[in-house]
């Protein structure tokens, strides 16, 4: 483990050059490097390929004390140390690094002997801290062990844009990190299976070989949606069994699940957070398919229907209670560690074509007299979110409560306090999720945003979001997680074609001390191993 995080070192050492200026690089003949304050030579200087940067293999893995075997009959080169190895081979776009493969952004390349590869694959697989002196004309190279400061930001597809260096950050890693996989069952997405339906026997052999599976990763916590849209895979005296369980809404299963998930959950060790939708009324929009103690039928003034979906109207004090109820009756009749909310609060879809009709519950339900329709919505989320936090701490206080609004809370351009991102929907303007006020408040324990996006994203940047939620939390009570996005692996948005990025996203968090852990999306997917996933993130969570 030490050298396979020395050989990434290496790699993103030499590799991260490409996300320097390509301009820049190429106005000078002579481009020099140091790797901790020392000159590495070669006859075969960095040059540009095809907007690429281009940088002798060897000479970086002498500089760290890594050997290289070169065959000139494959054209294949080997990088070793230790049980860690990297093999490259020229006009190949990809490379192995300990038997996973990873994706190069050009051809390995052999020039008077020499194996020159492309700088973006060292910013893909972690390591170096790395500087560009335009003076000079001279790549900066300083490896992690050198200084207490993390991993350089990375700035992504856009090579005319230069590396930043986040300053160090107080604080450190927290030992008793949280490492959670969020368990969705909602249109049976992780857990159950629509095979199972009905059959206890199945859903229970699925959820431990689940369960087992992601202790073996290193997750050490569940959040398991037991309240997928207005309705519960438990038995309960407020709504009717989820459809989930056995394919019909209102469907008893013939056994508790929910309890059988904690109980197993805990004979692990591990956390078992309850994940509740607080909001979505039923994936069902045609009522009369619904069993009669839904909240679509039994109060149908208190749905709205927008995009297609049924919503609770959260103006509605009788219905945010009604909510709260539901949630209080797991957390007194359960044995878990913690209540979780996702982040439907109100729909992030609306148009003017297609609004969320509230005009008269504004009207009707505004004691403050508040003029403003958003600050009303907001201020509708902000009294569920705080009586909910009161009503748990009161019955367990040991019991968490932590919400996971999505990742961004306000873009710059809107709000100079909100974060440098470019992002179409936010959490204060389009869900009416005023997050800040709930962590000032210590409304809640923690706080999980959603940072579904990539390091070299720069619509809405993973390395500048964890920036301001870090800072957004900092001296307050709140502990601050991160979501990542594991369902992402694999899709062609930016930043995705390496599972990688998400090792990076861990390392990056690790340079500030309010990051108390991570929760990934979702557990089918961790579990998948979409583009060799599993190996890495186990090596990484178990070594940490």
């Amino acid at each position: 483990m030490k050298f396979r995080s020395l050989l990434m070192l290496m790699l993103l050492s030499v590799l991260s050059l490409s996300s320097l200026s390509p301009s820049a690089l190429a106005k000078s003949s002579t481009i020099t490097m140091l790797l901790d304050g020392q000159p590495l030579t070669s006859d075969v200087p960095p040059y540009l390929k095809s907007g690429f940067t281009m940088v002798p293999v060897r000479v970086i893995t002498e500089g760290l004390g890594a050997s290289v075997d070169w065959k000139p009959s494959t054209n294949t080169a080997t990088i070793s140390k230790d049980s860690d190895t990297i093999i490259l081979q020229a006009g190949k776009k990809t490379a192995k690094v300990n038997g996973n493969t990873v994706s190069l952004d050009a051809t390995v390349q052999v020039v008077k002997g020499r194996t020159m590869i492309p700088l973006r694959f060292v910013g893909e697989n972690l390591g170096l801290l790395v500087d560009w002196n335009a003076s000079k004309q001279q790549v900066i190279l300083v490896t992690k062990n050198k200084v207490d400061v993390p991993t350089p930001t990375l700035p992504g597809d856009n090579p005319s844009e230069e590396p930043t260096i986040p300053g160090t950050v107080p604080g450190g890693h927290d030992a008793a990190e949280l490492k959670g996989a969020w368990i969705s069952t909602v249109y049976n997405i992780d857990w159950p299976s629509s095979k199972s339906y009905g059959n206890e026997v199945k859903q229970k052999a699925e959820y431990t070989d689940m369960l087992d599976k992601l202790q073996d990763t290193g997750i050490n916590a569940v959040f398991v949606q037991v309240r997928p849209a207005a309705d519960a895979i438990y038995p309960s005296s407020l709504v009717p069994w989820s459809q989930y369980l056995t394919g019909t809404p209102g469907k008893d299963p013939g056994y508790d699940p929910l309890a059988f998930l904690v109980d197993e959950t805990h004979k692990r060790g591990m956390q078992f957070h309850a994940w509740f939708n607080p909001f979505r009324a039923s994936t069902i929009t045609d009522v009369t398919k619904l069993p009669a103690n839904s909240v679509a039928v039994q109060h149908p003034d208190w749905i709205v229907k927008q995009g297609g979906k049924l919503y609770i109207n959260p103006g509605i004090p009788e219905a945010r209670q009604q909510i709260i109820d539901t949630v209080m009756e797991v957390v007194k009749n359960y044995n878990i560690d913690g209540v979780h909310l996702d982040d439907y609060f109100y729909p992030s879809g609306e148009s003017s074509s297609d609004k969320f009709n509230d005009d008269s519950t504004f009207k009707t339900y505004n004691p403050e007299a508040i003029s403003n329709k958003g600050d009303w919505r907001r201020s509708n989320i902000n009294s569920l979110v705080r009586d909910l936090g009161q009503s748990i701490h009161q019955a367990k206080p040991n019991v968490s409560f932590g919400i996971s609004p999505f990742g961004v809370w306000r873009n710059k351009a809107t709000d100079v306090t909100g974060s440098d991102t470019k992002a179409g929907i936010t959490d204060y303007d389009s869900m009416y999720a005023d997050v800040r006020t709930w962590i000032k408040n210590d409304w809640i324990d923690y706080v999980a945003p959603q940072i579904y996006w990539s390091m070299s994203f720069n619509t809405a940047r993973y390395d500048k979001l964890v920036d301001w939620w870090a800072s957004e939390v900092r001296g307050t009570n709140v502990k601050l997680y991160i979501g990542h996005a594991a369902y992402k692996l694999g899709t062609p948005e930016v930043g995705w074609h390496t599972a990688q990025e998400i090792v990076n996203q861990l390392k990056y968090n690790t340079q500030y001390s309010e990051v108390k852990g991570s929760i990934f999306f979702s557990a089918k997917n961790l579990l998948s191993n979409t583009l060799g996933l599993l190996p890495l993130l186990k090596s990484y969570l178990v070594s940490n």
